[in-house]
């Protein structure tokens, strides 16, 4: 499947810029280059040592077009495994476009969204899960999902399911050569050592399984859900944490009839906030849409700001959210609640003391009283989760699923050894568990997978 012929792409932003830079890669990619350029210092690029960088002129007809850098790399050196050029010009779509359109006349074509990581996944200088980083690098828009990109990047789990992967392999060979000797009754694959390998691999998946949750959240941003009823300051606290008007503010109850979202970076992390419909008993049926909608909001989120307007709190309200409150703790148990206490510009004087166990911050999200304190929870959460990236969180959802069906095939490796299954059957949920991790770093692939993956990047990359 690796192509021999020459690609060329734009590999920086499309448009006006003060730089832009033009790829070529390809077993003649260097010579195609050498028939529109001339060095200033008269080096030919064929005779331009590797990794070196050459002024010069890219001309036709006797026509300068542009004064440019050319960096010469040679395989397997480069970041395709071949011969590969790259062409600094000034930032003008002219420009960009005369140069392309001179190479193209050179047995040369416009390159696929993708194919200089393919050729370079298919050339061995990166794994796929490697590859797939590529594209999550340079999407990034934060420190911690650059952090994530950049572990996968180096190599991340790769060793890890390798060795996992030719241990299995292994034992795999080993029970075909049992079944090969069936009729000498001799035994070459040891069952407990098996189980114990067994074993090993079911917690390294589980470990990878498990950071899956972490590792996407950082990915696509951490989000937060701002629940309450209507006319709690749910937009108004929005606007405040964005710092901006984003959400409509009025005393009408039922403005927000569907669900705002905006993010702001907090200590390198993505928050998404997540302004959602009040929740009340309603007959309006777009308004209970949204109410809907609300629901589903906090089902999805990582942290929940539950609002209460402190300035109309009295016993029975009070007693109200306790109950409410700890309905939400307990069918989003695996969510963050954090309890405000709206409206302190407004005077209260009832005891809070039964709200005491959700640890409720008092605020004025209008006079942007206390936010700190709210953004200090915040911040605790991030840095907690954060802490939890190393180079086994994967946030790759094809990665998940890989991983998802070998810990299956594993299991059901586990329950034929306990219930004595004959060897055979027992070689097939291996071969498939081998299958799967195949699939994962790319030693096992084909062209319509392939092409799945690569068609999501970006041309010139």
């Amino acid at each position: 499947m690796i192509s021999t012929d020459n690609i060329l792409a734009l590999a920086s932003p499309s448009g006006i810029g003060a730089i832009s830079m033009l790829r070529i890669s390809g077993p003649d990619s260097i010579s195609i280059v050498e028939k529109i350029f001339v060095g200033v210092e008269k080096i030919k690029l064929t005779d331009q040592k590797p990794n070196t960088v050459q002024l010069g002129y890219i001309a036709h007809n006797n026509r300068m077009i542009d004064k440019v850098l050319i960096t010469v790399f040679r395989n397997p050196k480069s970041y395709t495994g071949e011969n590969l050029v790259e062409i600094s010009c000034h930032g003008s779509v002219f420009i960009q476009e005369s140069i392309i359109q001179l190479l193209l006349n050179y047995n040369c074509r416009i390159a696929k969204p993708g194919e200089f990581t393919m050729r370079s996944f298919l050339n061995g200088k990166m794994d796929l899960s490697q590859a797939e980083s590529v594209a999550d690098l340079i999407s990034s828009n934060s420190e911690a999902s650059h952090k994530l990109a950049m572990n996968q990047m180096r190599g991340g789990f790769k060793n890890d399911i390798n060795e996992l992967r030719t241990e299995l392999v292994n034992f795999a060979s080993l029970i075909e050569l049992e079944l090969d000797f069936s009729q000498e009754d001799v035994e070459f694959a040891n069952m407990k050592e098996l189980n114990s390998l067994l074993d090993k691999i079911t917690l390294s998946l589980k470990k990878l399984i498990d950071s899956f949750k972490t590792g996407n959240v950082i990915k696509n941003g951490i989000p937060i859900a701002i629940v309450g009823e209507p006319n709690t300051g749910k937009s108004t606290l929005l606007n405040t944490l964005l710092n901006e008007e984003r959400a409509i503010v009025s005393s009408i109850a039922g403005t927000t009839r569907d669900t705002i979202e905006d993010q702001i970076n907090i200590n390198g992390v993505n928050c998404r906030f997540i302004d959602t419909a009040g929740i009340r008993n309603t007959d309006d049926e777009i308004e209970s849409i949204g109410i809907e909608r609300t629901f589903k909001k906090m089902s999805e989120s990582e942290i929940i700001i539950f609002l209460i307007d402190y300035s109309t709190l009295n016993g029975k309200k009070l007693s109200y959210y306790v109950d409410y409150l700890n309905e939400i703790d307990d069918k989003f148990s695996n969510t963050k609640l954090i309890t405000l206490l709206n409206k302190s510009d407004i005077k209260s004087d009832i005891s809070i003391e039964n709200l005491e166990q959700f640890k409720p911050i008092i605020i004025s999200a209008k006079n942007k009283s206390n936010i700190e304190s709210l953004r200090d929870e915040i911040i605790f959460y991030v840095n907690n989760l954060t802490s939890q990236i190393d180079n086994s969180t994967i946030s790759n959802s094809r990665h998940y699923d890989l991983l998802n069906k070998t810990y299956k095939e594993i299991h059901k490796v586990k329950k034929s050894i306990s219930e004595n299954i004959s060897s055979d059957l027992l070689s097939i949920d291996i071969k498939q568990a081998i299958f799967f991790l195949g699939e994962l770093t790319g030693e096992i692939s084909n062209d319509e997978v392939l092409g799945n993956i690569f068609s999501k990047f970006c041309i010139g990359k």
